[in-house]
């Protein structure tokens, strides 16, 4: 069920392919090279109602990238190395590198044999207590919550009402009144809002942790992988532009002494969770840097260039999103023509 902006994007990735534009202005575009965004590689279980359906792709479409993104000269490279070719300011093929975020057991089972058949390095950015099981994984709880029920009662800011989820359509709109109002809230009513509309349809809320993510003895074996380094992505997955300059802080550093805890590895990058503007901002830019990570990503789009040098801690990220497994997208994405307007804005 696309909406408009997604319909939107799509076109555009159809156009800028069917045009030549990619291979036209990929010289001006691509940067030196990409870190990639992921967080599910599974195959797709087709449902009507699938709000979250942007965070994962198929195995094929990571293989299918991952391929097409050799035949254009990229490179596959730890984030270390990207990190040095950023600070050089000298790629002379396009790197990429791949990262995952949350620490899903499906990028093991599914995401890794591919990474292997290619060469490909990744880093698993890890939540601590997604890691212990202990953590919420609010916005698949949300998800589940107005999957099972019939109706939810909810206030939208005018008092308490009855939303109707009889239908996938329904389900949706609920979704985009629910979650964005809760985004732009406080985390606390957020994280208590969907406690209780979970409870109110036996959702457990650490029920999504326990089945989904690698627990701390898995990721010891996975980070053994010649392949794989891993990366702090906070204790809880807090948004983190929303907690006091304490609370931001507790959150990053907690999250990587838990790794060197559980894991006797030093986490040198992070990822911000969420990520976007609203997210994540200066001030936790700041805090990452006197923390000592070398770096750290964010979900703000574009490939990376030599000025990044200077925003170690504010990296943008490409996604790889569920809506569009395309050709066409591969080809813009690695391209970089869908974020030169972007650019020239910040530029200005």
């Amino acid at each position: 069920m696309a909406g408009v902006r997604t319909t939107f994007i799509r076109a555009t990735f159809a156009a800028l392919d069917r045009s030549g534009a990619n291979r036209a202005l990929r010289s001006r575009a691509q940067g030196l090279g990409a870190v990639l965004t992921l967080h599910h590689v599974r195959p797709w279980a087709e449902k009507g109602f699938a709000p979250n359906r942007l965070l994962e792709i198929t195995p094929e479409f990571l293989d299918l990238t991952l391929t097409r993104a050799r035949a254009l000269g990229f490179d596959f490279v730890s984030l270390d190395e990207a990190w040095r070719r950023v600070t050089t300011g000298v790629s002379y093929r396009p790197f990429l590198h791949l990262t995952f975020d949350d620490g899903y057991r499906d990028v093991r089972d599914n995401a890794l044999p591919i990474l292997e058949r290619h060469g490909a390095p990744a880093t698993l950015y890890v939540t601590s207590r997604f890691a212990s099981h202990t953590g919420e994984i609010w916005w698949l709880a949300l998800e589940e919550a107005i999957s099972r029920a019939r109706r939810v009662y909810v206030d939208l800011g005018r008092g308490e009402a009855v939303v109707d989820t009889g239908s996938d359509a329904a389900k949706q709109e609920a979704w985009n009144a629910i979650y964005w109002r809760l985004r732009a809230g406080p985390y606390d009513t957020l994280l208590n809002e969907v406690r209780r509309l979970g409870d109110g349809q036996t959702v457990d809320p650490l029920g999504f942790a326990r089945e989904l993510c690698m627990s701390w003895e898995e990721l010891r074996a996975v980070s053994r992988h010649p392949l794989i380094a891993i990366g702090a992505h906070t204790v809880s997955h807090p948004i983190l532009a929303k907690l006091d300059d304490a609370g931001a802080r507790d959150e990053m550093a907690e999250g990587r002494d838990a790794i060197q805890r559980e894991l006797g590895l030093e986490a040198s990058h992070f990822a911000y969770p969420v990520g976007d503007r609203s997210a994540a901002g200066p001030r936790d830019y700041a805090i990452a840097a006197e923390l000592g990570f070398t770096t750290a990503v964010t979900t703000r789009p574009g490939h990376l260039t030599k000025a990044h040098a200077a925003m170690a801690t504010a990296l943008p990220r490409v996604s790889l999103n569920g809506h569009f497994q395309t050709p066409a997208a591969i080809d813009a994405l690695l391209s970089g023509t869908p974020f030169l307007g972007l650019r020239a804005l910040r530029h200005r």
